[in-house]
């Protein structure tokens, strides 16, 4: 302690020396007022030129807010008992779960009745507020609220305040926040409904937690772009290179827009155009009296000069050969026609063109022009569109028609003589339309083509066929299984075939053929010991057949008396593959002669139904149900199964009586299960 304590105080001697206004503690209390105001530490405004003020200032600003979050923590582990609401990953919310974590692991020290001087190595301010949160929770059974600890770190470890406390259980909130009723709580204040906002003109107040921000609602506009600072700021296109100025201008820069100034700079008597180039004034026309009175302006190049008057005749006259007086000019003699092939007459000091027709004589130009009929007589000469010519018009029509023989009119065209469309041409007025056969469809790209519909892609595609669908230029057609099945007249469905019926199976002459979905199967039966079938097994089994056998016990042969079981039956049953399986089947009825309903003489019967081996996957359950007075066992295929697949559900009926009397005969259901749906 002593080396440290004389570090200190050389420190503060540097310290001393180098800002000789500002001590030490100053510097820290300017950082603990600001970090209780919530301010940011790491952008603090200077108070002092000197670096080790700067961070004295610094470290106590984050030294009060790590303080304040701790006591947030430590108060939401002691009012909630979680510390959920702080799992988020930002510096403020792990410094608070921290400290709510560590008082809940006092808490539970003290629930527990351990020691609340642990040695766990959870770090040094971990343990301290630990410890805090358990020994405070210990005394007056956690009825009162302690006031602030601080810790050999500086950091307060338990708070009655939501923020921070000040005076004796005093509350204050941090700056944007006010108290609650409860004097310990603090709640946001909402600058933007107080009307505390800063935001200028044409700006929104939007609030946020403990403070508000401002939002431009108005858009700069073009020529500006948007600051940080919620400032419009003028770009400088020709700087960013954004200008159209061509190369022989150079850009400058105004306000929101730019100006393209030509490199080139005119002499005087020039003026320059757009494109940058030097025109020379003719100061003769562009000034009013440039030269004395009695001269004559002639223009130069970038100036003019003066000459004096000489006899000079009007238009339309020449001097004659003495030069005295002026002359009429004949313009119908001169070496070019002036009338361009028209007719002239001379006149005094000028002359007239006699127009050719669909000309007309402009007396300014003293031309023969040509008379554009089409804007003068619109609508009136061609049925469709008229085209100027010189000295008359031509008619013309839109697409789709043609010339009709006066030369004005329009026909419609048969643009289907000319084969347009790939398969079949509907003329109309003015155009034409194209279709398509069956199996086919118009092409969007040219509208003319036909193209191939594939049957089996469309959205219905697979419902077209039962199996599967082959797709053909402008048809389809479908197919089913190899062998089992056979197309039926439709074209679409596949119907099984009946090897059985056909004499297509292999069954050996002990067999029994049993059709079924997609094949068929050879079975063969035998009675159990001391069971006699009753009738003949016929050749081919239907769904509807049964082959029964019946007890049959021999003299003395008490096992077999005794035996409850009275008939073994075989039955048969052919199911498909499910395709969408949205409730049970009912595929097997077992009926009885039993009454639901009454008793018999002296005797009360009840039956029983039930699934012994063979259910697969528990695809099948059997229920009793009252058909005609009389009970009937169901048996239902409650999930579905994937064919191909074969099973024998073993049944047992048992009959039971109010004595404990039973009997019970057994049901074999041989089910197979095709591969198809169909």
């Amino acid at each position: 302690m002593g080396g440290e304590n004389s570090y200190i105080c050389r420190l503060m001697a540097f310290v001393f020396i180098e800002a000789q206004q500002l001590s030490l503690d100053d510097c820290c209390k300017d950082g603990q007022k600001r970090g209780n105001d919530n301010e940011d530490c790491a952008s603090l405004p200077l108070i002092s030129p000197s670096t080790t003020c700067r961070i004295v200032q610094e470290q106590c600003c984050v030294t009060v807010l790590e303080d304040n979050m701790c006591t947030t923590g430590i108060n939401v582990a002691k009012e909630q008992g979680l510390c959920d609401s702080l799992f988020a990953n930002t510096c403020e919310t792990k410094t608070a779960k921290m400290c709510c974590d560590c008082c809940l692991v006092g808490k539970a020290a003290l629930e527990l009745g351990l020691s609340c001087d642990h040695s766990l190595s959870v770090g040094y301010q971990c343990g301290l507020v630990s410890r805090a949160c358990c020994v405070h929770g210990s005394q007056n059974n956690q009825t009162a609220e302690t006031t602030l600890t601080e810790g050999s770190s500086g950091v307060y470890l338990y708070r009655k305040c939501a923020h921070r406390c000040e005076g004796n259980d005093t509350c204050i909130c941090f700056k944007g926040y006010k108290l609650k009723p409860d004097g310990k709580s603090c709640e946001d204040i909402n600058e933007c409904l107080l009307g505390a906002s800063n935001c200028r003109a044409g700006e929104r107040c939007i609030n946020t937690e403990g403070s508000f921000r401002c939002q431009r609602e108005v858009s700069c506009g073009t020529g500006y772009e948007l600051t940080d600072s919620n400032n419009c700021k003028d770009i400088d296109e020709c700087e960013t290179g954004i200008h159209n100025c061509g190369l022989e201008f150079k850009c400058q820069n105004t306000q929101g827009s730019f100006r393209c100034l030509p490199k080139m700079q005119c002499g005087a008597g020039f003026i320059q155009d757009a494109l940058g180039h030097c025109i020379d004034i003719n100061e003769c026309v562009s000034q009013t009296g440039p030269c004395p009175r009695g001269q004559v302006c002639i223009n130069t190049l970038g100036s003019y000069i003066c000459q004096r008057n000489a006899v000079n005749c009007g238009r339309g006259y020449h001097l004659n050969d003495d030069g005295t007086r002026c002359v009429d000019i004949d313009e119908c003699k001169a070496p070019v026609p002036v009338c361009g092939g028209h007719g002239c007459i001379n006149q005094l000091g000028s002359y007239r063109c006699e127009c050719e027709s669909g000309y007309n004589f402009n007396s300014i130009t003293r031309l023969c022009e040509d008379n554009n009929e089409c804007r003068h007589y619109p609508g009136r000469l061609c049925a469709h569109k008229c085209e100027n010519t010189l000295g008359s018009y031509k008619c013309s029509c839109t697409t789709g028609f043609k010339l009709a023989a006066d030369g004005r009119n329009c026909d419609d065209l048969n643009e289907c003589e000319s084969n347009p469309c790939s398969q079949e041409c509907a003329n109309v007025y003015g155009s034409y339309q194209c279709y398509c056969r069956r199996g086919y469809q118009l092409s969007d790209l040219d509208g003319m083509t036909c193209e191939d519909i594939d049957e089996c892609a469309l959205p219905t595609g697979g419902h077209i066929c039962s199996y599967r669908c082959h797709n053909t230029a402008g048809s389809f057609h479908c197919s089913c299984p190899v062998s089992g099945y056979t197309l039926s007249p439709n074209g679409r469905s596949c119907q099984d075939v009946d090897e059985c019926v056909t004499g297509t199976h292999h069954c050996a002459e002990n067999q029994s053929c049993f059709n079924v979905q997609g094949g068929f199967r050879c079975l063969s039966f035998e009675c159990p010991h001391s069971y006699k079938q009753v009738g003949d097994i016929a050749t081919r089994l239907e769904r509807s057949d049964t082959v029964r056998c019946v007890k049959s016990c021999q003299p003395n042969d008490f096992v077999c008396i005794l035996d409850p079981t009275h008939s073994v039956s075989h039955t048969f049953i052919s199911l498909p593959t499910f395709r969408e399986f949205t409730q049970p089947e009912e595929i097997v009825f077992l009926r009885t002669t039993v009454p639901a309903y009454g008793v018999y003489p002296l005797v009360t019967y009840e039956v029983n139904f039930e699934i012994l081996e063979g259910n697969l996957e528990n695809a099948f359950d059997i229920i009793k149900r009252v058909d005609n007075g009389k009970y009937v066992g169901v048996v239902r295929q409650v999930k579905p199964l994937i064919g191909p697949v074969a099973t024998v559900l073993k049944l047992s009926m048992r009959n039971l009586t109010a004595q404990g009397d039973s009997s019970q005969n057994i049901i074999n259901v041989h089910v197979f299960v095709s591969e198809f749906w169909f």
